[in-house]
C-alpha cells in the first residue's frame, strides 16, 4: 500500500525518508514537484512530531531553495505546512541566527493567527534561547514592541520554551532574570492575544523559577512602574506556593 493512500499510517523513519526526496527536489528547485509529495501529508492529521523531523531533514539543504519552498508552503497556509516551516528555519539558527528569526517573524505575520504563531515560536526563537542566549535575547527585544501583535506573542512563546527545556536548572537562573527583564515592558501590553503570549512565559518561568519570579513580582507590584494584566499576573503565580504567592502581591493588599 502507498504511503499516501487514504488512512495509511507513516512512522518516524518513514517521515525521514520523505523528507530526504522532497529535500532532493528542493534542492534541484522542484519546487511544485515538492510541494505535491508532501500535499498528502498535510492533508491528513499528521502528528507534529513527525511533520517536523520532515521539516528539520528539508531545513538541511541550501538556503536559497529551501526558503523558496517554505513561501510555497505558507502560500498554501495548511496548520501543518507551519510545522514544516518552523522545523526547517530551526535547523538553519546554527548557519544563519538572523537570516532565521527574520524569515520567522515574516511568516507569523503572513499567517495572522494565534496557533501559527504558537506552532514558528517554539521552533525558531525558543529553541534560540536555548542554543545560543545572548544572540537570541537580542535578537527578541525589537519584537515585544513590534507593531504586529503576533510577534509580541511570540517573545512569551519563546520564554516558555526556554523554561521548559531549562527545567529550573540553578545554573540558568541568570538567564530566567534576564527573560523576566525582556517580558518586564510587557505588562504594559492591552493587546489579548499578547497578553497570553507573555503569561504563558511568565507561568513556565513561575514552574521552574518560583522564588525568582515571586521576588520578580513583588517588584512590579509595590513600584508600579508599570500597568499589568489581571490575566499575566494570575499566570505568573499559578504554580507558586502559598508563601511565595502572599510575597509577590502581599505589599498591593497593604
Amino acid at each position: 500500500m502507498s504511503l499516501h493512500n487514504e488512512g495509511a499510517s507513516i512512522n518516524s523513519q518513514e517521515a525521514r525518508e520523505l523528507g530526504k526526496r522532497i529535500g532532493v527536489m528542493v534542492q534541484s528547485w522542484q519546487i511544485t514537484q515538492a510541494y505535491n509529495l508532501l500535499a498528502p501529508i498535510l492533508a491528513k492529521r499528521t502528528p507534529f512530531r513527525l511533520l517536523g523531523f520532515i521539516g528539520e531533514v528539508i531545513g538541511d539543504g541550501s538556503l536559497e531553495p529551501v526558503n523558496a519552498f517554505l513561501e510555497h508552503i505558507a502560500a498554501i497556509r495548511t496548520e501543518g505546512g507551519w510545522v514544516i516551516i518552523g522545523s526547517a528555519l530551526g535547523r538553519q539558527l546554527e548557519r544563519d541566527l538572523t537570516g532565521a528569526f527574520h524569515r520567522c517573524r515574516d511568516f507569523i505575520i503572513a499567517a495572522d493567527i494565534w496557533y501559527a504563531t504558537d506552532i514558528l515560536g517554539e521552533r525558531v526563537p525558543g529553541p534560540a534561547l536555548v542554543t545560543a542566549f545572548q544572540p537570541a535575547l537580542g535578537l527578541l527585544i525589537p519584537w515585544r514592541e513590534d507593531s504586529n501583535r503576533w510577534i509580541r506573542r511570540t517573545v512569551g512563546v519563546s520564554v516558555h520554551f526556554w523554561a521548559k527545556r531549562s527545567r529550573g536548572a540553578a545554573e540558568q537562573t541568570p538567564m530566567a532574570e534576564a527573560l523576566l527583564a525582556l517580558l518586564e515592558p510587557m505588562f504594559e501590553e492591552w493587546d489579548m492575544d499578547a497578553v497570553k503570549g507573555a503569561g504563558w512565559g511568565l507561568k513556565t518561568l513561575g514552574k521552574y523559577y518560583p522564588d525568582v519570579v515571586a521576588d520578580w513580582l513583588t517588584k512590579q507590584v509595590v513600584f508600579r512602574h508599570r500597568r499589568h494584566r489581571a490575566l499575566m499576573l494570575r499566570k505568573a503565580l499559578t504554580y507558586l506556593s502559598d508563601e511565595q504567592r502572599d510575597r509577590a502581591i502581599g505589599a498591593e493588599s497593604q
